[in-house]
């Protein structure tokens, strides 16, 4: 199996690139100097002579609330270079994977989203990732649409990384305990994308670490596990306004896969210290 994987130098990108080559398939990573995915006839190039049978789209505009400012550059990415995408995958008969956000929900309510639940984003960031959704589902026949949350990885910026730095300056953190989800560790998600591609099990999925936790509860176990000694205050998100509104209903559904034959994630509390096994050099 020959997978191109774009975003390959991103947190989950590099990943997908690492658990592609432990399984000995050939992982082309390209990023936007080798492929700009906001031009089409670049992306169809470089697709076609790759000779790739399956692309793994990572790639995305992601920085929330800048979106609001940059609607028209985070619809280029998120809509139109995923429909770029979209569009040579159905021509050349190749798999796609399209990673996409819980953002592309409202946020409201107690219960897990369900994969085909109405989609009503909340923010440009989850309307765009909504559009790069329908770009696929509407172009490509063989398509995994993944949906995950709380992100974290070895590269890029992530919450663990955040509080680890504020700590060093800090003894004192508020941080919001009215938004539930589950965190997400990029190198259990790469094993999952790559289980996916190798079935013919197509549709929408949601992929996050087992278990549920607020931000302050996700911040209180980062620094147990760190043995960093400082307090963490729960507060309301009111205390952090911000450009974007953000979910307060993160729950993800993950029924589908175990329906499907795919093994579910580690609980993430067990991610958080694999992680911190990597980041801290213990």
């Amino acid at each position: 199996m020959k997978v191109l994987v774009t975003g390959a130098k991103g947190q989950l990108g590099t990943d997908v690139m690492n658990e592609l080559a432990k399984r000995k398939y050939e992982g082309i990573g390209v990023d936007v100097e080798e492929m700009d995915i906001t031009d089409p006839e670049a992306v169809e190039t470089v697709i076609s002579e790759s000779g790739a049978d399956t692309v793994v789209h990572c790639a995305a505009y992601t920085a929330v609330d800048a979106a609001e400012d940059n609607e028209e550059l985070c619809r280029k990415v998120n809509a139109f270079g995923t429909e770029n995408i979209a569009k040579v995958c159905k021509k050349l008969d190749v798999k796609m994977v399209y990673i996409s956000t819980d953002y592309v929900f409202d946020g409201e309510g107690e219960r897990p989203w369900e994969p085909d639940d109405p989609r009503q984003p909340l923010n440009i960031y989850g309307q765009t990732k909504y559009e790069g959704e329908l770009a696929v589902e509407n172009n490509v026949e063989k398509f995994f649409i993944v949906r995950i949350a709380w992100v974290f990885g070895v590269n890029g910026k992530n919450f663990i990384k955040t509080m680890l730095n504020l700590a060093k300056s800090h003894d004192e953190l508020n941080v919001v305990n009215d938004q539930i989800g589950s965190p997400t560790y990029t190198y259990d998600l790469a094993r999952l994308l790559v289980d996916m591609i190798e079935t013919d099990k197509y549709g929408f999925y949601h992929a996050t670490n087992e278990g549920l936790c607020t931000w302050y509860e996700f911040a209180r176990e980062i620094f147990r596990q760190a043995g960093v000694n400082v307090k963490v205050n729960p507060v309301d998100s009111s205390q952090f306004p911000a450009k974007a509104k953000r979910p307060h209903n993160s729950r993800m559904s993950k029924e589908k896969l175990t329906a499907n034959g795919f093994q579910r994630l580690p609980e993430w509390q067990d991610a958080l210290s694999r992680y911190l096994d990597i980041i801290l050099e213990r």
